[in-house]
């Protein structure tokens, strides 16, 4: 396969690294990917700009949680894109809904302007919502370049069927196939599908190097580790990016 497209979702500047050396061909920048993905910090994607050469998109998401933003919240979410516009994000990650499940066109199109022609990828709010393939043609009307979605369910394995109906009908917008994403998978979809682009984060689990640990003491949510951290590894990146190269 020639023309294909690897991104690597990072939260790290050694993740971000880790998948420029396996071979991923563009970047999703945010923080907290152990609960979905959150909007990172200004000095993250500036560090990640000096030691990684791959374009990259940022996600703004001000929470953990659902897409049915308040009105504050879409103020942020601009403040937040102007800010990583002028330090050189390469694009967005962005999603707003209704309470209805229905595509918020009006905050939707606030921010695709704000991003003043730079490409927008729909995220996995896409996944929830109530009518994907409507939601599709409403993301193309609106100039947003790519989506990424696990066909409506949990992994994009589980999503075949959809993501095979959106890549047939999915009129030059990059379907972006991402949950669960390995070396086994994409095997997988390339056999049921044309999907060309998939989105994955190729984590490993690494301990800390925290020789004192109180474990009696939570600082976030009850039941994570906080002696573990989820690193990029760039073998589980290579091997999808052989699969791409020699399919």
């Amino acid at each position: 396969m020639k023309n294909f497209t690897l991104e690597c979702c990072v939260d790290s500047v050694e993740s971000a690294i880790q998948a420029e050396k396996g071979g991923a061909t563009r970047l999703e920048v945010c923080s907290n990917l152990i609960i979905g993905g959150t909007s990172p910090s200004i000095s993250l994607l500036k560090k990640i700009k000096e030691h990684v050469n791959l374009p990259a998109r940022v996600l703004l998401r001000p929470r953990y949680g659902d897409f049915h933003y308040t009105n504050y919240e879409i103020e942020i979410i601009e403040n937040e894109l102007e800010m990583f516009k002028n330090i050189g994000a390469d694009g967005f990650v962005i999603g707003c809904l209704k309470k209805d499940g229905s595509l918020n066109k009006d905050y939707m199109l606030r921010l695709i302007d704000k991003a003043n022609g730079l490409p927008i990828t729909l995220h996995r709010a896409f996944d929830m919502c109530k009518n994907p393939m409507l939601t599709m043609k409403q993301a193309k009307s609106m100039g947003i370049s790519t989506i990424l979605t696990s066909g409506g369910k949990n992994t994009a394995i589980e999503g075949i069927d959809l993501l095979k109906i959106l890549c047939e009908n999915s009129n030059g917008i990059e379907i972006l196939a991402g949950s669960g994403i390995t070396a086994k998978s994409v095997k997988y979809i390339k056999e049921k599908t044309n999907i060309t682009s998939f989105h994955m984060s190729g984590k490993i689990i690494k301990q800390s190097k925290m020789e004192y640990k109180n474990k009696n003491v939570y600082m976030g949510i009850n039941g994570i580790n906080e002696y573990e951290i989820f690193e990029t590894d760039q073998k589980l990146i290579k091997q999808v990016r052989n699969i791409l190269e020699n399919s």
